[in-house]
């Protein structure tokens, strides 16, 4: 019965740390969203500034260049979260799913425990 008792410990907290690792990434993708729309912004005002929007152009300014770079890579990085967040999204149905069969074993296991207890008085009643 105590191993039962574990696997359902075991279990549950599996899926509190799924679900934690689920509320991280989208913590994540959120915040590099946020940074990337601050980064949209200071682009179209330092191209304002300069009159410049053609990147190829020789007096481009370098602050844009750069933003522009950081603004690939983070939308390069949620792109990959959004994709982490898919596959942590179907592991924590996984074990969603075995907590609740667990969960169900052991409901079984423990109504057939209370059931058979009662007749085993009644058993022993009976014989004695």
């Amino acid at each position: 019965m105590k191993s039962r008792e574990s696997v359902l410990r075991l279990k549950r907290f599996q899926v509190q740390e799924k679900a934690r690792q689920l509320a991280q990434i989208e913590t994540m993708v959120s915040q590099f969203k946020s940074m990337s729309d601050d980064l949209d912004a200071q682009i179209a005002y330092e191209e304002k500034k300069a009159g410049i929007e053609d990147v190829e152009h020789f007096a481009y300014p370098t602050f844009a260049k750069a933003a522009r770079l950081r603004r690939e890579n983070l939308q390069t990085s949620i792109q990959d979260l959004n994709d982490q967040h898919g596959a942590a999204k179907v592991a924590l149905s996984e074990v969603e799913e075995e907590l609740a069969k667990a969960e169900k074993l052991e409901q079984r296991d423990g109504k057939s425990i209370e059931v058979e207890k009662p007749n085993t008085y009644e058993q022993a009643g009976m014989i004695g």
